[in-house]
C-alpha cells in the first residue's frame, strides 16, 4: 500500500477520499473562510494533478467541470494523487465577484506571502499546499463580465511538456500565451508543475459545451498521465494552433451587432460587425486586423470607444480548420459521457 497522502496536517489513506478545508481567514462575525480540496489519493503510484476553478470568484463554469470530473473518478482505481479545488476563492464566489474584498485579484498576486494582504495569504496557502505538491495542474477560467470565451488551452510556449498536454486535452483552440507576473501559471512554471489554463464560456453562467468539452478534456490528460483513468476517446479533430491573438477594439461609440461567433474563422480586413449610433442612421463597419479564429468577443451591444469586441487568435495557415472545430463540436455534442440530464 501507498503511504497515506499529507494536507494542511491532515492525512489521505491510499484508495480513499475526502475533503479538507484548509482554513484563509475568519470574517468580522468570526464566521471562518477556507479553501476546500477533495483529495482522491489511489492505491497505485503515479502523479499529483490538481484541478482548480473559481481563482476569478465569479468564473463559475470550472466549478460544474470539476463536479462532473468526480462522478467520473474513483480513489480505489486511479493511480497517484488527484486534487479538486473547485473554489479556490470563496469570497469572489458567494458575493458573485471576480475579485477579493480587498479588491485585488487573486491571479496577479502569486506565490503570495503569509504575511500580505488578503489576496496574498489565499495565493500564499496554494502555493505551499497545493502547488508544493503537484506535478500537473489544470486551472479553470471563462471570459470576464460580459465577454464569451471559445473553449481554449493556453500554455507557456516554452513548456514542451505543457505543449503536448494541450493536444492530448483536444480543446477546439491551443494558444501558447506568455506567463503574466502573479500569475498561478508562472509560478506553476517556475514551481516545476507542468500546468495548462483552460478558458471557456462566460462569467456567471454555464455552457454545456464548454463543460463537456473540460471533463473530457482532463480525464484524456489523466488517462495520458497513467493515472488510473481508462483510455478515453481521441479528439474528433486537432485544434486550431496560436501563437498569438489580438483584440478588436470599437473606434467609436454606439451599438455593436456582431456579424461572426465564437469558433469562427476571419480573413484580415473581412467586415465581422458593425457600431450604429441608436437611430441607425450611421453604420461604421469592424473588420479584422488579421486571419485567424475567433476565441472571444463582447456580449454587451452597448459600446464606447475603445472597448474590446472581438478577439482573434492568429492563424498563419487556416487549411481546414472550420471543418476541424465542427468536427469537435459535434463529437462534443453526441459525447456518451453525458446524460441528457446534465444539459443546461
Amino acid at each position: 500500500m501507498r503511504e497515506p497522502f499529507s494536507l494542511g496536517g491532515e492525512t489521505v489513506e491510499a484508495g480513499a477520499s475526502r475533503t479538507i478545508d484548509l482554513p484563509i481567514s475568519r470574517l468580522s462575525t468570526r464566521t471562518e473562510i477556507n479553501m476546500p480540496v477533495r483529495v482522491l489519493h489511489g492505491t497505485k503510484p503515479g502523479p499529483t494533478l490538481f484541478v482548480s476553478a473559481a481563482v476569478h470568484g465569479n468564473e463559475i463554469i470550472g466549478v460544474e467541470m470539476i463536479r462532473r470530473l468526480l462522478k467520473n473518478v474513483s480513489p480505489k482505481r486511479i493511480a497517484g494523487t488527484l486534487l479538486c479545488i473547485p473554489v479556490v476563492n470563496a469570497y469572489g464566489f458567494t458575493a458573485h465577484s471576480r475579485y477579493l474584498p480587498d479588491g485585488r485579484d487573486l491571479n496577479r498576486v502569486f506565490p503570495g506571502n503569509e504575511r500580505g494582504s488578503l489576496a496574498a495569504q489565499l495565493a500564499n496557502v496554494f502555493t505551499t499546499e497545493i502547488l508544493a505538491r503537484s506535478d500537473y495542474g489544470i486551472d479553470l477560467h471563462s471570459a470576464g463580465m460580459n465577454r464569451e470565451n471559445l473553449p481554449q488551452i493556453r500554455f507557456s510556449p516554452d513548456n514542451l511538456g505543457a505543449s503536448a498536454l494541450a493536444d492530448v486535452f483536444g480543446a477546439p483552440a491551443i494558444i501558447a500565451s506568455p506567463l503574466r507576473p502573479g500569475s498561478l501559471r508562472q509560478t506553476a512554471d517556475e514551481a516545476g508543475c507542468t500546468m495548462l489554463l483552460m478558458e471557456s464560456g462566460e462569467a456567471l453562467r454555464f455552457n454545456e459545451y464548454a463543460i463537456r468539452i473540460g471533463v473530457r478534456g482532463i480525464l484524456r490528460v489523466m488517462a495520458h498521465l497513467q493515472m488510473g483513468v481508462r483510455k478515453q476517446p481521441a479528439p474528433a479533430a486537432s485544434a486550431v494552433r496560436s501563437d498569438g491573438s489580438r483584440w478588436v477594439r470599437a473606434e467609436q461609440g454606439g451599438i455593436f451587432r456582431a456579424m461572426r461567433n465564437t469558433g469562427t474563422m476571419v480573413l484580415e480586413h473581412e467586415q465581422i460587425g458593425y457600431i450604429s449610433d441608436p437611430f441607425g442612421d450611421h453604420d461604421t463597419p469592424v473588420l479584422a486586423p488579421l486571419t485567424g479564429l475567433i476565441i472571444g468577443r463582447s456580449v454587451m451591444p452597448v459600446v464606447n470607444q475603445g472597448d474590446a469586441l472581438m478577439h482573434i487568435a492568429r492563424v498563419r495557415i487556416p487549411g481546414t480548420a472550420d471543418a476541424r472545430l465542427t468536427a469537435i463540436e459535434e463529437a462534443t455534442i453526441d459525447d456518451p459521457l453525458f446524460d441528457e440530464d446534465e444539459i443546461m
